[in-house]
C-alpha cells in the first residue's frame, strides 16, 4: 500500500516531470532548432515559416509547463497527454526511427499518471478546470493502475534510447566521441543492449534497488548531449520522474525476510 508520505511526493514528482518536459521543449522552439523544420514539414509547412511559427510553439509550450508548476488542471495535462503523443508521432512520421517515439514516453505516460494518481480523467465538468490535488489515499485499484502506467512508461522509454544505441542514432555517437570512447558503436551496442534489457526486467519484475540504479543512470548519462546539454536534460524531466516514481510505488518485498531478523 503506498503511504500517504509517498502519495505526496510522487504527486510533486509527476508534476514536476510534466513541467520540465514542457519547458524543455519549449526552449528548442525559442532557439529555433533546425530539426523541428522536418516536423513542420509532415503539415507542408516550409523551412521559413517553420522558424516563424517555432518560438511561438515554444511560448506556448512554456506556459503549459509552467501552468503545471502553479496550478495543474486536468485540462491542462489532457493536452499535455495529446501534444506529448503528437509531437512524439512527428519523429518517425517524418522519416525517423519508430524508437524516437517510445523512447519519449515520459513525455505523454507522466501527464498519464498524474491523472491517474489524482482520481481519473474525468468527475464533473468543474473538475476540468479545478486545481488537481493529491489524494490522502489511493485504493487498490488506482494503486495497480498508477503502477502498471509507470512500470510501461519506463520501459518504453527504456526500450527507445537502447532501440536508438543499437541502431547507432548520430547524437549517440557523437556523445561517446566526445567522453573518449574510441569504439562508440560498440560502446553503443553495449549500451543499447543494457538498457533494452533492464526494460524487460522492469516490465516483468520491477526490483526496486535496481530501478534507483536506473534512475542514477538515466539522470547522469544525459548530462553530456554535445548540443543543448541543459535543454536536453531538463526535456526528459518526464523520463527521470516516471523512473523515481515507481520507485516510491513499490515495497521493499524482497528485503522483508532481512527486516524480521533484525526485529527478532
Amino acid at each position: 500500500m503506498i503511504s500517504k508520505n509517498e502519495i505526496q511526493k510522487i504527486y510533486y514528482l509527476l508534476r514536476l516531470g510534466a513541467a520540465m518536459c514542457f519547458i524543455g521543449h519549449g526552449a528548442f522552439g525559442i532557439i529555433t532548432k533546425p530539426i523541428w523544420c522536418n516536423y513542420f514539414g509532415v503539415f507542408g509547412i516550409g523551412h521559413d515559416m517553420a522558424y516563424r511559427l517555432m518560438p511561438v510553439v515554444g511560448i506556448f509550450d512554456i506556459l503549459f509547463g509552467i501552468s503545471m508548476l502553479i496550478f495543474p488542471t486536468r485540462v491542462i495535462t489532457l493536452w499535455l497527454i495529446i501534444w506529448g503523443l503528437v509531437t512524439a508521432s512527428l519523429r518517425p512520421l517524418s522519416g525517423e526511427s519508430f524508437a524516437e517515439f517510445i523512447e519519449r514516453a515520459g513525455n505523454f505516460g507522466v501527464p498519464v499518471a498524474f491523472i491517474i494518481l489524482c482520481g481519473g480523467f474525468y468527475k464533473t465538468k468543474k473538475s476540468l478546470t479545478d486545481k488537481m490535488k493529491p489524494p490522502r489515499k489511493l485504493n487498490s485499484e488506482t494503486s495497480k493502475n498508477l503502477n502498471s502506467c509507470l512500470r510501461i512508461t519506463v520501459f518504453l522509454l527504456l526500450l527507445g534510447h537502447g532501440w536508438l544505441n543499437m541502431i547507432e542514432k548520430t547524437g549517440l555517437m557523437n556523445q561517446y566521441k566526445m567522453l573518449g570512447f574510441y569504439q562508440p558503436a560498440s560502446t553503443a551496442h553495449f549500451i543499447g543492449m543494457f538498457e533494452i534489457l533492464s526494460a524487460i526486467l522492469i516490465l516483468i519484475f520491477p526490483y526496486r534497488p535496481f530501478i534507483l540504479a536506473i534512475f542514477i543512470w538515466k539522470i547522469c548519462s544525459e548530462l553530456f548531449y554535445p548540443q543543448y546539454k541543459l535543454f536536453e536534460w531538463i526535456e526528459r524531466g518526464g523520463s527521470y520522474a516516471a523512473i523515481i516514481s515507481l520507485w516510491y510505488c513499490l515495497e521493499w518485498k524482497v528485503f522483508q525476510p532481512i527486516k524480521k531478523m533484525y526485529i527478532s
